[in-house]
C-alpha cells in the first residue's frame, strides 16, 4: 500500500510536463510512466534498499523471536503514510524517501528509550547523516543544474515553443514533443531503480519481520555461511579493542556465537540477528578515530564477506514493488501536476524548463540508484523546476514555495516524533 501511494504521490514528477503541455494524453502519460517505473525497479539493485533500513538498530531489524516486527511496521506505514497523504491532498510535493526515512529513525528512538539506551547505542548516526547529507544536497544539485541547463538551452537552442507556456489543447511541435517524452521516459525509469528498491527493502523489512525462519537467510546463503565463522574470528580483535560505541557487549556476543557456526546446525534467525549485530559492532569500529586505515579496511571487507547471506530480495518481491509502484503512477497525479505547472513559478511551466529539470533530476535519481543512495525524486524535480523559474527571469511564488518549504521542515520532526511515540507505547 505504501509503494502504490509512493507511486501516485511521485509521479506527477514524470508526468507533469508532458500532460502540461500536451504532448501526451493524461492516460496515455501515466501509463508510459507506470510501465517505465515497472521497468526500473527490475533493474535496478538492491544496495539502496538495504542502507535505508539498515537505519533501525540491529535488535529491531532482525530480532531473533520476531516479536518487534508489529509494532515496527505499524510504526513505519502507519506514519509514512499518513504524512505522504496529507501532503497529496493539499497538492504539496513532498519527499516520501523523507517520510520513511522520518519513521525509521523515530523507530530507532523508540526503541532506546525501550531498553533506557543513550540515543547513539540505538540510532546508527553515520547512517543517518550520510542518508540526510545526501537528501540535502540532491535538491542543490537540481536547482543549479535544471537553472544552467535551461541557460544554455535558450543560448544554442531557438526554437521558440520551447519556451512559451502551451497554447490550448495543440500539442507542441515533434521536436519539442519528443524532447518532453524522453525526459519523462528518464525520470520515470530513474525514479523506478531508486524508489523502486526503497520498496524491496521495506518489503524485505516486513516479510523477514513477521516470518524470520523463512526468509531471515538467502536462499543461496549456502556458500556464504561456510565464511561466516572465519570471517568472526578475524572480527572479534576489532570489535574488542576499537567498539566503543555502546554495542560492544551486543557484538561481543553475537562474534562469540559465529565463531562457532555449524552450517549444519544453523538457525536461520539468530544467525541473521549475529550477523547484524557484528555488522552493527564492526561499522563502530570503522567511525573510531582511534582505529587504524588498515583496520578500518578490513572491517569493511569482513561486513561486505557477511553480508551477501543477510541481503537478498527474492524475484516476486521485486515483482510486488515495481506492480505496486507501476499502478500507483496511474493514479492520483492531478493535484501534484497542478501544483508543479502553475504555482511553482510566478509564469506557467514552459516545456523547456519542464524538460531541463527533468534531465538534471532523472540524471542525478538514476546515479543515485546505482550507489545505494536514496534521493528525494520529488525534491530533485521541484528544486529543478524552481531553478528553471529562476533562470528564466521570472521568479517563483513565494506562497506556494513557503508551502512547499514548510513541509520538508516539517516531514522529518513530524515522522520522527510520530515513528518513537507509536512504537514505544505499542512496543511496552
Amino acid at each position: 500500500m505504501f509503494e502504490f501511494v509512493n507511486g501516485f504521490h511521485d509521479t506527477a514528477n514524470a508526468v507533469a510536463t508532458v500532460i502540461y503541455t500536451h504532448s501526451l494524453k493524461p492516460k496515455v502519460a501515466v501509463m508510459w510512466s507506470g510501465m517505465m517505473n515497472f521497468i526500473g525497479v527490475l533493474a535496478g539493485g538492491i544496495s539502496v534498499a538495504y542502507g535505508l533500513v539498515e537505519l533501525l538498530p540491529a535488535d529491531v531489524l532482525s530480532p531473533p523471536n520476531g516479536d518487534p516486527a508489529v509494532p515496527m511496521l505499524i510504526s513505519l506505514f502507519g506514519t509514512a503514510l499518513a504524512w505522504n497523504l496529507f501532503t497529496w491532498w493539499f497538492g504539496i510535493p513532498n519527499s516520501s524517501s523523507h517520510c520513511v526515512i522520518g519513521a525509521l529513525i523515530g523507530i530507532a528512538i523508540g526503541d532506546a528509550w525501550l531498553h533506557t539506551r543513550s540515543l547513539g547505542n540505538s540510532v546508527d548516526w553515520t547512517q543517518v547523516w550520510k542518508v540526510l547529507t545526501t537528501l540535502a544536497i540532491s535538491p542543490i544539485l537540481g536547482l543549479v543544474g535544471a537553472g544552467v541547463l535551461y541557460t544554455l538551452m535558450k543560448l544554442f537552442v531557438k526554437n521558440p515553443e520551447l519556451y512559451q507556456p502551451p497554447q490550448g489543447e495543440k500539442p507542441p511541435h515533434a521536436f519539442v514533443r519528443g524532447l518532453l517524452i524522453l525526459t519523462c521516459t528518464g525520470v520515470s525509469f530513474s525514479h523506478g531503480s531508486n524508489d523502486g528498491q526503497k520498496g524491496i527493502g521495506l518489503i524485505m523489512l516486513t516479510i523477514i519481520g513477521i516470518l524470520p525462519a523463512t526468509f531471515a537467510l538467502s536462499p543461496n546463503a549456502a556458500p556464504h555461511i561456510a565464511q561466516v565463522a572465519p570471517q568472526a574470528v578475524i572480527a572479534a580483535p576489532l570489535i574488542e579493542k576499537y567498539d566503543h560505541d555502546g554495542l560492544r557487549e551486543e557484538a561481543v556476543a553475537s562474534v562469540a556465537r559465529l565463531q562457532n557456526t555449524d552450517p549444519a546446525k544453523v538457525v536461520p534467525s539468530q544467525l541473521r540477528a549475529d550477523i547484524y549485530e557484528v555488522i552493527a559492532g564492526l561499522k563502530a569500529v570503522s567511525v573510531n578515530p582511534q582505529t587504524p586505515a588498515e583496520d578500518k579496511k578490513t572491517a569493511k571487507s569482513i561486513s561486505n564477506t557477511l553480508r551477501p547471506t543477510v541481503e537478498y530480495a527474492p524475484w516476486w518481491v521485486r515483482l510486488l514493488s515495481a506492480l505496486c509502484l507501476g499502478v500507483g503512477t496511474m493514479i492520483g497525479y492531478k493535484r501534484i501536476v497542478h501544483t508543479l505547472g502553475e504555482k511553482i513559478g510566478n509564469t506557467h511551466l514552459t516545456p523547456a524548463q519542464g524538460a531541463s529539470a527533468e534531465l538534471v533530476g532523472a540524471g542525478l535519481i538514476a546515479t543515485a540508484g546505482y550507489t545505494g543512495l536514496p534521493v528525494s525524486t520529488t525534491h530533485i524535480i521541484t528544486a529543478g523546476i524552481a531553478g528553471t523559474m529562476v533562470g528564466s527571469g521570472s521568479g517563483i511564488n513565494p506562497a506556494m514555495l513557503t508551502k512547499i518549504g514548510l513541509a520538508w521542515l516539517f516531514t522529518l520532526p513530524v515522522t520522527i516524533t510520530l515513528g518513537a511515540v507509536l512504537f514505544y507505547v505499542m512496543s511496552m
